[in-house]
């Protein structure tokens, strides 16, 4: 498996997850281009454009940073042209931009409601379909194209939904992108997949939530794993999956996960949501 001279997309990558997916691809020398919104240091939130270029680029790969706010279409069109212009095409997508908010129906005001379906549902649709013409060129050129979506398997239990239907609703928006995209795009060998934590994963944006144990939780590298192996996997024959991280390093045989946990030791896990 290699990703080598592949070039990728990611959103929101400027930490956590969309971080160590990029770290992960650079390791082989792929050509990344990080597209976030944070370009100046935050107190709260660490990292920037510019930190997680450098990473990159130390981790072996070409790096480039863009200010991007997936609120803004044309925002979004300009990065998607500015990297593929740099890089020469476009092979991945990873979107993984996403934005949180677990509160219920009465205590949901409309701007939470707005940045979550702005950032995770029209951002994600908005990026792929402003990428997808890139991934056909790269198809063409039997470079292996994929969309991979950090999002759920979709699920219809109340259950999910009770507690913070807002948030359920904007995950599962970028859920059913996966689902229609793959479908749509089989016949041209894109591959569209969704990949997802079994547990809760150690980022900044989760200690920011009041009562999370980071203690039980797992790192972002886990899903860099996962993610690394799916992107290598044949387009043509694998799209439309709901793939979750502890299950596609099984398939590879990969079972031993005690290097992904936060604390050494630790058994008892904070289980993700979505996933019974």
């Amino acid at each position: 498996m290699s990703l080598a001279g592949k070039k990728i997309f990611i959103t929101g990558g400027s930490r956590g997850i969309g971080l160590a997916i990029a770290i992960r691809a650079a390791k082989d020398g792929a050509m990344i281009a990080i597209a976030a919104k944070t370009s100046e240091p935050n107190p709260k939130l660490p990292g920037t454009i510019h930190t997680a270029a450098s990473e990159i680029t130390a981790a072996g790969g070409r790096a480039l940073a863009i200010q991007c706010d997936l609120r803004d279409e044309n925002q979004i069109s300009a990065a998607v042209d500015q990297a593929a212009k740099e890089f020469g095409g476009i092979d991945i997508l990873i979107n993984n931009a996403s934005a949180i908010n677990l509160t219920p129906t009465l205590q949901t005001p409309a701007k939470r409601f707005d940045l979550m379906f702005d950032v995770n549902v029209r951002g994600t649709f908005l990026t792929s379909q402003a990428v997808l013409p890139h991934l056909q060129e790269s198809a063409k050129a039997g470079r292996n194209p994929h969309i991979l979506t950090l999002s759920p398997p979709l699920s219809m239990k109340a259950k999910w939904f009770r507690n913070h239907v807002a948030y359920t609703m904007a995950k599962y928006g970028m859920s059913m992108c996966v689902l229609g995209m793959a479908e749509e795009f089989k016949r041209e060998k894109i591959a569209v997949n969704a990949l997802w934590p079994r547990t809760a994963i150690d980022t900044a944006a989760l200690a920011m939530i009041p009562g999370v144990d980071t203690a039980a939780c797992r790192t972002p590298e886990i899903l860099a794993d996962a993610a690394y192996i799916i992107l290598n996997r044949e387009s043509a024959s694998c799209s439309g999956n709901f793939f979750v991280d502890d299950e596609v390093l099984a398939s590879e045989g990969i079972t031993d996960l005690e290097k992904y946990s936060v604390v050494p030791g630790t058994t008892d896990f904070l289980l993700d949501f979505f996933l019974d």
